[in-house]
């Protein structure tokens, strides 16, 4: 019998419960690092009581837990969807671009959205606020966890006229489909308020990134869009790049973290610094390696 950690086991049976598919639970172990045979003789264990007629692998490989997260140094980021140059035409308007970098890949820019605008999605967004959460490790559920401070709420989709536009609006700046973006993110932070170093994409080393993917695909990118200027702090900030934003109203900031093959971008760890003055405003969207949803 293969000596597993119950923590494999417990996982599988479950997402095997939540009635995920024997494919992507497949394609989840080998991704952990088991080998194609092992990964097919667990799943077929956890999935049905007759898995004993299922060949036991004379020599299973099995990953140490936890394992390394990313892929570190070998990154190398060979998608570059946003369009170059300094002036973006994003249907309605011009976005300008301040600055570009290349590890991570980081681009700010001003005048994608309007103060009018920017007022509209706050109005909108205040009433709906609720306490932040993080995505539990092993369940892939909303939790609560201090490492983010901060109230927000989430827009459907094109649930309305203006959702609908901006979200065109960014499609074209980020040279991304729609469909291929989670729902509008809308946040509020409070002076103290912050989100300490975290990485967008979802890590292949929790057993509940894989609920997550089951739905688009692993993130590939994320805009964050300020909403009003800060009155101090605030900033967004790349810790292991040496990266630092200062928000301003109507800007946006892009990263990118995931490449043609599926690997994450380990530089991209960024940290919401605490508001020290005023309050801060941001509007995220978070895109998928595909249609989202599907």
């Amino acid at each position: 019998m293969i000596e597993i950690d119950k923590h494999w086991i417990g996982w599988l049976k479950h997402y095997v419960r939540e009635n995920t598919s024997p494919e992507l639970l497949h394609t989840a172990m080998t991704s952990l690092g088991f080998d194609d045979a092992t990964a097919g003789y667990l799943v077929a264990k956890a999935v049905s009581r007759g898995a004993a007629d299922v060949p036991m692998p004379s020599r299973p490989v099995v990953p140490a837990w936890p394992f390394h997260d990313g892929y570190g140094a070998d990154y190398v980021n060979d998608i570059f969807p946003v369009p170059t140059g300094d002036r973006i035409d994003v249907g309605d308007r011009e976005a300008e671009v301040l600055q570009r970098f290349d590890k991570p890949c980081v681009i700010s820019f001003a005048n994608v959205l309007s103060d009018e605008e920017c007022a509209a999605v706050i109005e909108r967004a205040r009433p709906r606020l609720t306490p932040s959460t993080v995505i539990d490790t092993v369940t892939g559920r909303p939790v609560a966890d201090p490492i983010r401070v901060s109230e927000g709420c989430l827009f459907k989709r094109g649930e309305d006229e203006l959702v609908s536009r901006l979200e065109a609006r960014i499609a074209r700046l980020m040279n991304w489909p729609v469909e291929n973006g989670e729902g509008f993110a809308i946040l509020r932070y409070g002076v103290g308020d912050q989100y300490r170093p975290h990485f967008d994409y979802f890590p292949l080393q929790n057993p509940g990134s894989y609920w997550r993917m089951e739905l688009g695909g692993q993130r590939f990118s994320t805009l964050i869009l300020y909403l009003n200027d800060v009155e101090a702090g605030g900033e967004t900030d790349f810790p292991d790049a040496g990266i630092r934003v200062t928000p301003r109203k109507g800007g946006a900031l892009y990263f990118q973290y995931c490449n043609a093959a599926g690997h994450v971008d380990l530089l991209s760890r960024h940290a919401g610094m605490p508001v020290t003055a005023g309050e801060k405003w941001i509007m995220t969207k978070w895109s998928r390696q595909r249609r989202f949803g599907e």
